[in-house]
């Protein structure tokens, strides 16, 4: 079962298969604004809807957090256009 954490140090959210990093959704902090920068799923582990997975668990964090999101890696732009539940998270 994949889980997302959010590891801070590093700037990104990450997608663990079993404790090993498969995927991550890297961003920078502007004020109260996320701004997602890249998002790479590992190429062993692509193929099997974990970047939905990745992007959709970051997304709900950052609502937990109060701060809204600039999509600025194209793979978030989408999600967020084909999941419109998470279109109140985009920054005006």
């Amino acid at each position: 079962m994949p889980e997302i954490v959010h590891d801070a140090a590093a700037s990104r959210y990450e997608l663990l298969l079993d404790g090993e990093v498969a995927g991550f959704a890297e961003y920078r902090l502007s004020d109260d604004t996320i701004v997602f920068t890249h998002t790479e799923i590992r190429e062993e582990f692509e193929g099997k809807g974990l970047g939905s997975r990745l992007v959709g668990g970051a997304l709900d964090q950052v609502r937990e957090t109060g701060r809204t999101v600039v999509p600025k890696c194209p793979f978030v732009a989408r999600y967020i256009e084909r999941h419109p539940e998470y279109r109140d998270l985009l920054a005006e």
